[in-house]
């Protein structure tokens, strides 16, 4: 077994995801290289010390530079804000590490496609952390569809609803930044479900789309006041609020080079919902069905099946037959959020073995970053655009 040893740039949710999966992938399957959780970093210094000694970390910096620079790092793990991903992942790459970067790749399309045209120039292994791949009941999704059991594809609609922004106190955090995050629950959400119709479906030609911020202003990071602590007597803004430049929803329209339609949503003011990400394609033949809430089913359709007995049929997706499923427990036994990401994980190490091209990459990302911005291009034109353009 060869030791890799892995640099983690981020070490907060992510960072926790990122230090768990790659801690977990060699017990749960037989991969042939041994993740040496060496560095982690991050900006402030005693935080990024707790989470090195908290998920297991020999190390702990607090500037990526001097993390990709060392010899003895051979993987760079991206968990940080978009803003950052292009340039981490630019210096790695022209270091020959290979990377593994959170989702959406990039703040836009030409930095996309910056990062993958220096990853391939550098030849090193490129992956995209898009973790719903990785759930087995979209694997099996795929599988289904590539078989052909739907048919010509009519119709694929998503949604990916939240509600943790609702409260007009929630500060102001960097995931509300359009100069951080480069847009709200479009990049944050939308990309996911993008990556899912490209996955299942096929690529997207043009789109339209319309967003909507609710709440304009919000108190700044830190402030620990109520709302109405931070107004003047004549009920103006105090300084301790700022504005918000990002949407808090945005749904579009699609339409696929294959001749499907498709339709999406995002927000993050859907109450009642907390990660409430579904899916529905319609084919000629049948119709599938999933909803991340309930992420070890599938829901399945077919007009090949007699009248009398047609129906939505649940598959429970925990069979030794189904994708991942081998690696975990006897049938009935439910994985979790947490395992997607140990599915990619030991993926992506499979891929630097093997020396293959790792799916989803840096590929994947740019044309993923070419919707968000054709989409948010559509809300300034309001008419469609074209995806290629971008």
């Amino acid at each position: 077994m060869t030791d890799l040893n892995i640099g983690l740039i981020g070490y907060k949710f992510m960072g926790k995801v990122h230090s768990y999966a790659i801690k977990m992938a060699p017990f749960f399957f037989d991969i042939k290289i041994n993740p040496v959780q060496k560095v982690i970093c991050g900006r402030t210094e005693h935080l990024v010390k707790q989470a090195a000694e908290s998920f297991g970390w020999d190390e702990y910096m607090t500037d990526w530079r001097e993390v990709i620079k060392r010899d003895d790092i051979d993987i760079i793990s991206i968990a940080s804000p978009t803003l950052v991903h292009r340039d981490i992942a630019v210096e790695a790459a022209k270091a020959g590490k290979h990377i593994f970067c959170e989702k959406p790749q990039a703040m836009n399309a030409s930095e996309a496609k910056e990062m993958l045209e220096v990853a391939e120039d550098a030849g090193i292994v490129h992956m995209l952390g898009h973790n719903y791949r990785r759930v087995p009941a979209l694997a099996q999704a795929k599988k289904m569809i590539d078989e052909g059991k739907l048919g010509e594809i009519y119709h694929f609609r998503a949604v990916y609803l939240q509600d943790w922004i609702m409260d007009p106190e929630f500060p102001a955090i960097w995931k509300l930044k359009k100069d951080i995050a480069g847009s709200g629950p479009h990049g944050d959400l939308n990309a996911h479900i993008i990556d899912l119709a490209r996955f299942l479906v096929g690529d997207i030609s043009t789109v339209v789309g319309m967003d909507k911020t609710f709440i304009k202003e919000r108190p700044k990071p830190g402030t620990g006041e109520k709302l109405k602590t931070m107004l003047t007597a004549d009920g103006q803004n105090s300084e301790h609020l700022e504005e918000v430049d990002v949407e808090d929803m945005m749904a579009f329209l699609a339409r696929f080079k294959d001749g499907a339609v498709g339709t999406f949503e995002a927000t993050r003011f859907a109450g009642g919902r907390k990660n409430h990400e579904r899916i529905e394609i319609n084919g000629s033949k049948g119709t599938l069905v999933f909803n991340f809430e309930k992420m070890n089913e599938l829901y399945y359709w077919s007009n090949q099946e007699d009248l009398e007995t047609q129906g939505f049929k649940k598959i429970l997706v925990t069979e030794e037959c189904h994708p991942y499923i081998e690696a975990y427990w006897p049938p009935g036994h439910l994985i979790g959020y947490q395992n997607t990401f140990v599915n990619e994980f030991a993926d992506f190490f499979k891929y630097i073995d093997e020396g293959t091209k790792a799916e989803p990459n840096f590929y994947d990302g740019w044309k993923v970053n070419q919707v968000l911005d054709a989409v948010m291009k559509s809300t300034e034109s309001k008419s469609w655009e074209n995806v290629e353009s971008f």
